[in-house]
């Protein structure tokens, strides 16, 4: 039986109709790979109780797209992740690439409960 605290919600949050309660993540690779796409898609003063929560990645799309823009990702795609899930990931490596309106960010990372090593891509587009 898997306690309050170990559940794992899907993101984004459904709820099965057959059972009457949310959906369940039982990877635990697509469940860390859910939290990171949180941490770098949620805006800075998105959610209410925690304000200082996200890496606000999408609010950068009124920045000029280039190497500043890459880099200053990198810098607050790193300090997110390893301020909001130190106790789920070891950031390994953050890279951010500006291409014509795409970002494209690669995160190499550690799941610690079970060791393994994983890489995440991911791409905004402004």
């Amino acid at each position: 039986m898997v306690s309050e605290l170990d559940r794992r919600l899907r993101f984004p949050f459904a709820i099965d109709r057959n059972a009457g309660r949310a959906v369940e993540e039982r990877d635990y690779e697509a469940y860390v790979r859910q939290l990171i796409r949180q941490v770098l898609l949620t805006a800075r003063g998105e959610r209410v109780c925690r304000p200082d929560f996200g890496a606000g990645v999408r609010q950068l799309v009124f920045a000029p797209n280039g190497a500043g823009a890459a880099s200053l990702a990198q810098t607050l795609i790193f300090e997110a992740l390893t301020r909001w899930l130190d106790r789920v990931i070891k950031v390994e490596e953050v890279a951010v690439n500006a291409v014509e309106s795409t970002m494209a960010i690669t995160i190499r990372y550690r799941i610690l409960q079970t060791g393994t090593s994983a890489i995440l891509n991911e791409e905004v587009t402004f």
